[in-house]
């Protein structure tokens, strides 16, 4: 059996003598004109390049409907998506789910020109794709496609967006998708913390926490997504950006054609409700035997982007969050209590949203884990963070600002989202300026002013009889919320 054996001097030659005397003499002088750093400390890196917007074209048709231009050739690919005004807190609170169901069934059910089906199937052949959404406060209807497949695509784009035909059949059928999701709705404990949360900072009729429910649906009627259709789908009221593979030329006439020519009732920029906080402090539980840990979110009524100190209370949440952050290292790495803990302040564009701490916790650490929470947001607004805390808290949100300018489709999103909400276009980098000016005062500053113990809000689903000590430890006052889902209307 032949073993491998090492080349000796005498084998290798002088000619190979002196190759590998070459090699250990540049391989000694890279290793000392290289050393290896000893510590992570001891990294260097460049500093950040500036990040420049793409290339985009904004124009308005004289329809009213703007538009929004960005070519990007790196893929044979395009995409669009139009931006309407509406929403589901929009709706009447007596058929919560309306918008919903008309952002649904808008696609599904097809057009006055082709069925759902024979979309699906256009769509499938051409590995394209045509969705509608309505979500709280806006609505949208997107497409995808090859540059080969533009002009079908779009054709096809265009049409669910003005000749929908809204199917009964496919109503019914999103019905009864709806109902299945209302009767599975408390399944998971923390989808009934984030729901039930919700319903105590802003009341649960308000309309930014109300639930469908299965009277709710049996009052929505095909008549009545038509309605609402009618209502809010009009080029007035409607952004539409597209990005990719195209000829702007080309795709200007091309909009032209889809969409000049669709006229609609004048119409008036949708009215934003108002939100308010409904319950001014308290400790709620929602009880669940089955459980062996607690989901839990405390908090109470937030702001919006558009606050001159939203920089500054974006840095505390970088202080309070993540690996390295004042809850993780104290409630996870120090004390144990938590699976997972948060707090953040979560503003919304054109209404108020919340600032939301919470996580998870086995049973008998729940108390202590409010009690650490507590501590902590206390902390941070009484004692002034430290240097390294807001160095790197900074660093953690400017380096994370080329994120949102990963490809040319984020961009012109935001670009979008900024003019539907009356923002400035150049917002993002308004808040990166103000980001950068932070200091130490003003972390502690908007931790005073905006955090507000006295408001805070406790949610808890978890099994009241394993949580030692009690709940009512910290207050005489708990009470305890019944989600027990309402019943069909029997036939």
């Amino acid at each position: 059996m032949n073993k491998f054996k090492l080349p000796t001097l005498k084998s290798l030659g002088w000619v190979g003598l002196v190759g590998v005397t070459i090699l250990l003499v540049v391989m000694s002088r890279w290793a000392v004109a290289t050393p290896a750093p000893r510590h992570y400390t001891d990294l260097t890196f460049p500093p950040l390049p500036e990040i420049e917007l793409p290339a985009y074209t904004r124009y308005q048709l004289n329809n009213g409907m703007v538009v929004y231009l960005m070519e990007d050739h790196e893929l044979p690919l395009v995409s669009g998506t139009a931006m309407v005004r509406t929403g589901d807190r929009l709706e009447p609170p007596d058929k919560v789910g309306l918008a919903t169901l008309t952002g649904e069934v808008m696609r599904t059910g097809g057009t006055t020109v082709h069925s759902g089906e024979e979309l699906n199937q256009l769509l499938e052949q051409r590995a394209a794709a045509v969705e509608t959404d309505i979500s709280i406060s806006a609505g949208s209807a997107s497409f995808s496609a090859l540059s080969e497949d533009l002009n079908l695509v779009f054709d096809l784009f265009a049409e669910v967006i003005q000749k929908p035909a809204f199917a009964e059949d496919k109503l019914a059928l999103a019905k009864t998708q709806q109902a299945g999701q209302i009767a599975r709705r408390n399944d998971d404990p923390d989808n009934i913390a984030v729901r039930e949360f919700a319903k105590l900072i802003y009341g649960e009729t308000s309309p930014y926490a109300r639930t469908i429910e299965y009277q709710t649906l049996d009052n929505i009627s095909r008549n009545d997504l038509v309605a609402f259709y009618e209502k809010y789908f009009h080029p007035a009221n409607m952004i539409l950006g597209i990005v990719g593979d195209f000829d702007s030329a080309k795709m200007r006439s091309l909009i032209a054609e889809k969409f000049g020519r669709w006229t609609a009732a004048k119409a008036e920029k949708p009215p934003v409700p108002p939100a308010s906080q409904a319950k001014q402090g308290g400790i709620f539980l929602v009880d669940q035997p089955q459980l062996t840990q607690s989901s839990i979110q405390m908090g109470h009524l937030g702001g919006q982007f558009n606050n001159p100190d939203y920089p500054a209370l974006d840095v505390m949440n970088q202080v309070l969050n993540g690996f390295g952050g004042r809850l993780f290292n104290e409630l996870r790495s120090r004390q144990g209590f938590a699976y997972s803990v948060y707090g953040y302040w979560s503003p919304r564009h054109d209404y108020p949203g919340m600032f939301i701490a919470g996580g998870q916790t086995r049973s008998e650490a729940t108390v202590p884990f409010i009690q650490a929470v507590l501590a902590e947001i206390e902390k941070i607004r009484t004692t002034p963070v430290t240097p390294a805390e807001l160095t790197l808290a900074k660093d953690q949100v400017l380096n994370s600002f080329v994120f949102n300018f990963q490809d040319p489709s984020q961009t012109l999103a935001r670009l979008m989202r900024y003019e539907y909400y009356g923002y400035p276009a150049d917002f993002l980098f308004r808040y990166q300026q103000g980001v950068k000016n932070t200091t130490i005062e003003d972390v502690q500053r908007v931790a005073q002013q905006y955090l507000q113990p006295d408001k805070i809000v406790t949610l808890v689903v978890g099994n009241a009889s394993t949580i030692q000590p009690p709940l009512s430890s910290m207050s005489p006052n708990v009470t305890s919320l019944d989600i027990t889902i309402p019943a069909p209307k029997t036939s």
